[in-house]
C-alpha cells in the first residue's frame, strides 16, 4: 500500500506572488514555521534540477531532499527524501499553485506519496498533512493576509 497525502488551500493572493515566495527551494525557512535553516549542498543553484538541500526543523530534526522537477510557467516543484526522522521509503511530494482568476486568489496543493509499514501509515498521513503542509499554507496565509 501506498499512502497518500493530499492537502489543499486557498491563499488570497495572486498566484505569482505565492510562488515568488516559495519556489526557492532553499528557502523554506523564510516562509514554514517548522524549518530553522536549510543550504543547498556543494553550492549548487537552488533551482537546478538535481540539487539537494540539507535542513533542520526546530526541532533539531535533520532532512536531506532532492529537486525533482521546478516548472515556473506552471507553478510547480517535485521532490524527494533521501534522508529523515520518519519511518518512510520513496517519498515523493509535488506543491502546485494555481490561479483563481475569481478574485486573483491561490490554489495550493501539495501532495505526497511513499512507502512505509502498514501500522504507521495513518499517523504519517495526518503528521505530514497537518503539520508540514496544512502548516506550511497556514503560515502563507497569515504573511499574505488571509
Amino acid at each position: 500500500m501506498m499512502p497518500r497525502v493530499f492537502v489543499s488551500s486557498v491563499i488570497d493572493a495572486p498566484a505569482a506572488k505565492v510562488w515568488e515566495r516559495v519556489r526557492d527551494f532553499n528557502g523554506l525557512p523564510r516562509w514554514h514555521p517548522r524549518i530553522r535553516e536549510s543550504r543547498i549542498e556543494n553550492g549548487e543553484p537552488s533551482d537546478k534540477i538535481g540539487c539537494v538541500r540539507a535542513f533542520s526543523l526546530q526541532n533539531g530534526d535533520k532532512l536531506r531532499e532532492k529537486l525533482l522537477g521546478l516548472s515556473d510557467y506552471d507553478m510547480f516543484c517535485t521532490y524527494s527524501i533521501l534522508e529523515g526522522p520518519m519511518p518512510l521509503t520513496n517519498y515523493i511530494a509535488n506543491l502546485r499553485l494555481t490561479p483563481i482568476t475569481d478574485g486573483d486568489r491561490t490554489f495550493a496543493e501539495w501532495t505526497a506519496e511513499f512507502d512505509c509499514e502498514d501500522d504507521v501509515a495513518d499517523e504519517l498521513v495526518s503528521g505530514i498533512g497537518g503539520n508540514v503542509f496544512q502548516g506550511g499554507f497556514d503560515a502563507l496565509k497569515r504573511h499574505f493576509g488571509g
